[in-house]
Formats: C-alpha cells, sequence, structure tokens
C-alpha cells in the first residue's frame, strides 16, 4: 500500500467532551489518501476510554503521564508515514471539505507550510456549510514573506513533514508561543500558502482555552526573542530584518491583548522594551498598502480530483 499524502495528527490532554467530534471530522474526510494518529497526553479523564472505540480506523498511541503538547505532536508525528502533517487540537474539528482541501493545494504547489482558516465556535460544532466550489489562497516564497494576517492555530497547520523533522519539529519546553516559535524555525524553509476562502478548522472557545491566560503568552514572546537572539532560528543577518518586522506584528497583538484584559503593567513593559520592532512593523503595513499585497489565487474544486497516492 502507498503511503497516504496527508497524516492527521491530533494531541489531546483532557478532552473527553471534543475528542470524538476531532477524531470523527477526520475520518469523515472524503478524501481517501489520508491517516489519522491520536497521541493522548497523560489523560486523566475519560478521553483514553473515548479513543479506544475508534479501534483500527486511527493509530492510537498513550503517554502514562502527560509531557506537554509539543511532545504529543512529535510523538505523532514520528509515526506518521504521509508528504504532510495536518495538525489538529483534540477541542478542534476539521471542516468536511477541509482535506480535499489541502489535498489539492499540496499537489498543486508543494509548498513547505500550508496556513488553513480558522473559524470560532462556541459549544456545539455548527451544521456543515454548503460544499465549496473552489478555494482562494495567497503564495509566498516563505513564511516570514507573509504580508496578510492569520489566525495563530495549531489546528490550521499543515507542514511537509521532511522539512518539519529537520528543524526538530515542536520545542517540547515551549507551550505559549509554540507555534510561533516552530514557524520561526520554517521562517525560511520554502513556499508558503495561506488559505483565505474558505474555513477549513472550527476552533473551540470554551473556558480553558489556553489562548484566554495573556500572561504566560507574554511571557513567551520574551523567550522567542531570546532565541532568536542567541541565534537559535535560521536565516542569521540576511533575514533579522524580516523576522523582526514579524516579531514586531507580535508584540503589538499581545500588547493590545494585555492593556484589554487589564495587565497594564505586562503591556506597558512589553511596549517600553520592544517599541521599535512595533515601530517596524508599522513601516512595513504602511509599504504594502502603497506596494499593494500578493495578488489572490483561486483553485477550483470542482476539477479531476488530485491523485490519491505519493
Amino acid at each position: 500500500m502507498s503511503d497516504p499524502l496527508l497524516s492527521v495528527v491530533i494531541a489531546c490532554y483532557n478532552h473527553e467532551g471534543f475528542i470524538r467530534a476531532a477524531v470523527e471530522s477526520a475520518l469523515s474526510q472524503e478524501f481517501p489518501c489520508k491517516e489519522i494518529i491520536v497521541v493522548d497526553d497523560g489523560s486523566r479523564d475519560g478521553t483514553p476510554e473515548v479513543l479506544s472505540t475508534f479501534g483500527a480506523a486511527i493509530t492510537f498511541a498513550r503517554f502514562p503521564v502527560n509531557r506537554g503538547a509539543g511532545a504529543a505532536r512529535n510523538h505523532g508525528a514520528s509515526l506518521a508515514k504521509g508528504k504532510y502533517l495536518v495538525f489538529l487540537d483534540g477541542d478542534d474539528a476539521l471542516l468536511p471539505h477541509t482535506l480535499e482541501i489541502y489535498g489539492r493545494l499540496v499537489t498543486a504547489r508543494h509548498p513547505t507550510l500550508l496556513l488553513g482558516r480558522s473559524a470560532q465556535c462556541y459549544g456545539k460544532l455548527p451544521p456543515p456549510p454548503d460544499p465549496p466550489g473552489e478555494v482562494q489562497f495567497v503564495e509566498y516564497p516563505d513564511f516570514l514573506a507573509k504580508d496578510r494576517p492569520w489566525v495563530y492555530n495549531t489546528s490550521s497547520l499543515v507542514v511537509e513533514r521532511a522539512p518539519f523533522l529537520a528543524a526538530g519539529g515542536w520545542s517540547e519546553d515551549i507551550f505559549y508561543q509554540d507555534i510561533q516559535d516552530l514557524l520561526n524555525k520554517l521562517g525560511i524553509a520554502g513556499p508558503t500558502l495561506l488559505v483565505l476562502a474558505p474555513d477549513t478548522v472550527w476552533y473551540r472557545m470554551h473556558t480553558t482555552n489556553a489562548v484566554r491566560r495573556v500572561q504566560p503568552f507574554i511571557e513567551g514572546i520574551y523567550t522567542l526573542l531570546r532565541k532568536a537572539k542567541a541565534g537559535v532560528y535560521p536565516g542569521g543577518r540576511e533575514h533579522s530584518l524580516r523576522r523582526s518586522i514579524w516579531f514586531g506584528g507580535l508584540i503589538f497583538y499581545w500588547m493590545k491583548e494585555a492593556m484589554s484584559t487589564g495587565f497594564y503593567r505586562e503591556g506597558f513593559t512589553l511596549l517600553a522594551a520592544k517599541w521599535w520592532l512595533i515601530f517596524l512593523a508599522a513601516i512595513s503595513r504602511g509599504a504594502i498598502r502603497i506596494t499593494g499585497r500578493k495578488p489572490v489565487e483561486t483553485l477550483s474544486l470542482k476539477e479531476a480530483p488530485v491523485p490519491q497516492t505519493r
């Protein structure tokens, strides 16, 4: 049997109330050239029991103790056989058309990174939308060339497996700003596709969402900056300006989040220490408004389907 094109890697921890919907959203995809890998990160609720009901339909691995999301995702990636890794958190879900869109795009353009589009939902998953007739996207030479905003969400990330492994995968010592760390590792690795429409992932909003914890995310920014200063991320001085501009946008976002949620001291401290990065990002955005963004491309989903093997 040929290797799959797409390996869906689902990491979960205490997601008893969500994990069935997440796995079923992947299994129900009509795109056949796929595999589903689920790693339970030492859950202490009924998550393992729910996952056991899927039997051989999934590849299931379980950590005896909680090791963190990065370790769980890396383990899932180590079990994968697909050319591309489709990451999905255990409390989110793929839309019915998602893997078809990803499969069409990676077959047509062979990107290193593919950035999907997430839509927030509360409570139960909404009814599935009508099948889309096309996908709108933008192609960049690499991630740092991106000139449009993107909601940083693990469940919207697709990565070519070989470059992912070469970059060392997820940093297991970082949780807050972990996806930003990975994208810095892969910032100049190769072509990046950004999906503008349609949505590809349901991002569930609930009381335990990590994104609600503003202070640890700000601390995570300082971790990223220290790593950049130490030369951990590839590109060196040649790409330092582009990386600084990217950091400026990230810092501005979390500075605003800190102010809006009452963490005034943290927000002002971040602004005072790194205002110049925000300034660089503002100049870059102004230049983009003058010169224009990369053009949007369209790929029809009504044409012949993609090949089902690598």
